[in-house]
């Protein structure tokens, strides 16, 4: 027993070794397909969907929100959304691509799924609160269409909100004030058959014909955004697998022109769908891949990169990388640290629940998490407290700085007798300046507990 605990917890020792620069995918508790950022204030939210551990189709249940404010830590927020939470869908493995948007103090999610009869529909949901919880805003779809998928939301400058959505077909509508109707309908988007607007045509599976035709570009998880008076829409393209790539028009009408290919096809995906967004100054293009352990294309996982556009406006290409971006900020360890906030992780899982209390669960003997940007001043802390919850089994939670190697500068043991313990930080000299933090799990063969947050003092 003593030799297995030693053999894991080399294990994660060294596979963390090889992954200590990696930062994409920039969640590893979850897969999380289809990422839509989106900046309010100081914090970028990620809306994902998510993709079952089990799955070997699409098999997608229900919608997350993380958060961050550094761009390197991400707080997962919970699952406020799932099929379940529109009454006349289909309640079952149709939760695909999807984007929220904040307006007027609400907060609107707009998803795709199927009806009761299995047909692609478009429905919003609408909250107070990007966690929720969220309600069905009509009690019926708000679209419905032979590949009536992936909807994007766009506010343009004037304040008319426009929807675009599709699957080898683009449509779009602009919506009245209440974001839940269309103001004169929904269209197909002009041009939408013209190579010079959506890209080189080739043969593609025309699902609605159930046959093989001739079509531009485009394929799906189309991305609206305005830069000056330049309209962007970029949209996986060239058919299975897709490439990202992008059109601009002069008016939210068009007329689009293709200007071509931004990123190249995702690692172990066929599907690469994502969406640009501007926070604290810097530009970012969000997309998915299948990076992680068991990672396929229907086990896809939200990845980030950092770009400028080009003085003439245009995007240039964007390379894939393992580290994704730099810090944009720190992180506060004097204030409550959530648990589920991470930069990276292995082993370890976050709850599936509604609501504003998250937890890290699926905790065994050599689990670990990163948290990056750590700022701990000028004099360094003296004490450490941790808050446990459903106690299973006994373990020692270990504080690290930098790398999982010598002492931990606190270790907690906890045996469930309370929630939460302080202990003294055992450091040699002050630990000051910005550092890194890991928190290894040290115990038996069993699941030991559930983690709800820390801080030091």
């Amino acid at each position: 027993m003593i030799i297995m605990k030693k053999i894991l917890i080399t294990s994660a020792l060294t596979l963390l070794s090889m992954m200590c620069l990696a930062q994409n995918p920039i969640i590893t508790t979850a897969y999380t397909p289809d990422p839509a950022p989106f900046a309010y204030g100081d914090k970028l939210y990620m809306f994902t969907g998510h993709d079952e551990d089990d799955a070997t189709y699409f098999k997608m249940n229900d919608w997350m929100v993380y958060s961050t404010e550094d761009m390197v830590n991400w707080t997962y927020l919970g699952t406020p959304i799932s099929t379940e939470t529109f009454k006349w869908a289909y309640h079952g493995d149709r939760a695909w691509a999807s984007q929220a948007v904040e307006r007027n103090g609400k907060w609107y999610w707009y998803v795709c799924l199927n009806d009761a009869d299995k047909k692609d529909v478009l429905a919003v949901a609408v909250a107070d609160d990007p966690q929720g919880p969220y309600v069905d805003a009509i009690g019926a779809p708000l679209a419905t269409g032979w590949s009536f998928i992936d909807p994007t939301i766009f506010i343009d400058n004037d304040g008319r909100a426009y929807l675009f959505w599709g699957n080898k077909g683009l449509w779009y509508g602009e919506l009245n004030d209440d974001m839940i109707s269309f103001k004169d309908g929904y269209k197909e988007v002009p041009g939408f058959h013209d190579p010079e607007c959506f890209g080189p045509q080739s043969m593609k599976m025309n699902w609605a014909k159930g046959k093989e035709e001739l079509m531009v570009g485009f394929e799906e998880g189309p991305w609206v955004t305005r830069r000056g008076d330049l309209y962007y829409i970029s949209y996986p393209a060239g058919g299975v697998p897709e490439h990202m790539a992008y059109s601009t028009a002069p008016t939210i009408n068009g007329p689009w022109t293709y200007r071509g290919r931004i990123m190249d096809e995702a690692e172990n995906a066929f599907t690469i769908h994502g969406g640009e967004v501007e926070f604290k100054g810097r530009n970012y293009m969000f997309y998915h891949n299948g990076a992680l352990p068991d990672g396929m294309g229907f086990h896809r996982s939200a990845a980030v990169e950092e770009f400028r556009y080009n003085p003439d406006g245009t995007i240039p290409f964007i390379p894939f990388t393992d580290e994704g971006p730099a810090p944009v900020g720190t992180l506060n360890p004097y204030e409550r640290v959530e648990a589920e906030t991470m930069a990276h992780s292995w082993g370890v899982k976050t709850d599936r629940l509604a609501g504003k209390e998250h937890y890290v669960r699926k905790i065994d003997n050599g689990d670990w998490i990163k948290v990056r940007e750590v700022e701990f001043g000028t004099e360094g802390p003296g004490q450490l407290t941790v808050s446990t919850l459903n106690f299973r089994n006994p373990a020692t939670i270990e504080f690290y700085i930098d790398a999982m190697s010598g002492a931990p500068f606190a270790a907690v043991e906890v045996d469930g007798s309370v929630s939460e313990q302080t202990v003294e930080v055992r450091s040699r000299r002050p630990i000051t300046g910005k550092h890194d933090v890991y928190i290894l799990f040290r115990g038996g063969d069993e699941q030991f507990f559930d983690f709800d947050w820390w801080k030091l003092d």
